[in-house]
């Protein structure tokens, strides 16, 4: 499944490249901010429970910062225990800083992919509600249609059993968790949670991603 997907990856970049080399179009998007600078970008990404992709996130070489946080839902300031509600609309969600030269948001789209089931609804195993859901939260038009277009494929080969449930949606703001969320796994690598769940996802993404990490 790994592997298949990696290989899709690859096989998608140059088929992507290539339609935009033929295509002057594309669709304008609401942007949540602006590039950090010319030579960082930005994405957002919920994928389940927080503690889990930033710390792999953080690893890959081109990564600058993983912040965890909210986006997604409805009012101002929302908090953990607000979220976790799944009253507010909110998901758990990073924003990465990247430097485009070193890392793409290709990259970053499979990393996405593999560290989670993107077929799972409003849930990552254990971790049930809309705070959990599948969703990225593209910043700028060409990240959108990045983003629908892997998808689509992803679909098309059935490289899951079941269809990708991952949402699109338009980024608004982004607001960072409370302290003790940031950089919680190394923080506390003895918590059971950081056991049982985050450390296999983090062994398994090195294995993957041997060559992509710092």
């Amino acid at each position: 499944m790994t592997k298949k997907i990696v290989y899709l990856f690859t096989l998608c970049s140059l088929v992507f490249a290539s339609c935009q080399a033929t295509s002057n179009t594309s669709k304008p998007v609401s942007l949540a901010t602006l590039p950090v600078s010319d030579d960082r970008q930005e994405a957002i990404m919920a994928a389940g429970c927080f503690w889990c992709i930033e710390t792999s996130l953080s690893l890959l070489d081109g990564v600058d910062t993983v912040i965890s946080g909210y986006i997604g839902g409805k009012g101002e300031n929302p908090t953990y225990s607000q979220v976790t509600t799944g009253q507010t609309g909110y998901a758990e969600a990073v924003k990465i800083t990247y430097d485009p030269k070193v890392i793409s948001y290709d990259e970053l789209l499979k990393a996405f992919f593999q560290l989670h089931d993107p077929t799972q609804l409003n849930r990552q195993g254990n971790d049930v509600g809309t705070q959990y859901r599948s969703a990225l939260f593209p910043l700028n038009a060409e990240q959108e249609e990045k983003a629908n277009y892997y998808i689509k494929q992803l679909n098309a080969e059935k490289v899951y059993d079941k269809a990708i449930v991952t949402t699109i949606e338009k980024a608004n703001v982004f607001y960072p968790a409370e302290d003790y969320h940031q950089d919680y796994y190394n923080k506390n690598p003895n918590d059971r949670y950081c056991q049982f769940v985050v450390q296999p996802k983090l062994d398994k993404f090195k294995k993957v991603f041997a060559d992509k990490l710092k």
